[in-house]
């Protein structure tokens, strides 16, 4: 009797826990991945009002059409510059190479840059960092532009590189104010629109 007891209450617990566990938002790893942070007070950029109320990021629809292979042309003594932001601080950059791709049937070519203060920094010293801007900015996604991580061991033996605009993401001045983000340069701008990733976020 007293194991049958002890089994009832061991059920009840699992059926507790697991009707106290949301399921994370999102259609994909990466979009999940990105809401739990989000939605993690330590370390999302939410304003506390849209922290309280958030339920998940906006996301166009996964779109394979997006996903593409680009060819990396290397840029060679490339030299060191002050990237704008949207506050007074000017981080330094370089020019890492040119990336060249076909998307919706047009050659498409972007920049992409490596921040000089990741380098001193164990964590980041890997990643590459693409923003762009397209005919979506400012309308269904952020008008600042959307940034795309890009890490040097995702670069092929035959200088390729998959870029996944599915995989995006807002700067976080795109939420909160107080933060300095880097702005798009204007060669950055794709003249099409890439419905793919992360929309801009409505403010509750």
């Amino acid at each position: 009797m007293k194991k049958l007891i002890l089994l009832l209450s061991l059920l009840i617990l699992i059926s507790c826990n697991s009707q106290g566990k949301r399921a994370l938002i999102g259609k994909t790893t990466y979009q999940q991945k990105l809401n739990a942070s989000y939605k993690d007070a330590t370390k999302s950029p939410l304003e506390k009002k849209d922290l309280k109320n958030f339920k998940g990021l906006d996301f166009f629809p996964i779109d394979s059409t997006f996903i593409v292979t680009a060819k990396l042309v290397r840029t060679e003594n490339a030299p060191t510059f002050k990237m704008a932001t949207t506050t007074d601080r000017k981080p330094l950059y370089k020019e890492y190479g040119k990336l060249s791709f076909t998307l919706k049937g047009e050659n498409r070519e972007l920049t992409i840059y490596q921040s000089q203060d990741d380098l001193i920094e164990e964590e980041y010293k890997d990643y590459l960092f693409l923003p762009f801007t397209d005919n979506t900015s400012a309308n269904e996604s952020y008008g600042g532009g959307r940034y795309m991580d890009v890490m040097l061991t995702d670069i092929s033996k035959e200088n390729t590189i998959e870029l996944n605009f599915n995989n995006t993401y807002n700067p976080y001045c795109a939420y909160n104010d107080k933060f300095s983000c880097p702005l798009t340069p204007r060669k950055n701008h794709l003249d099409v629109e890439i419905k793919a990733g992360i929309k801009v976020f409505k403010k509750y």
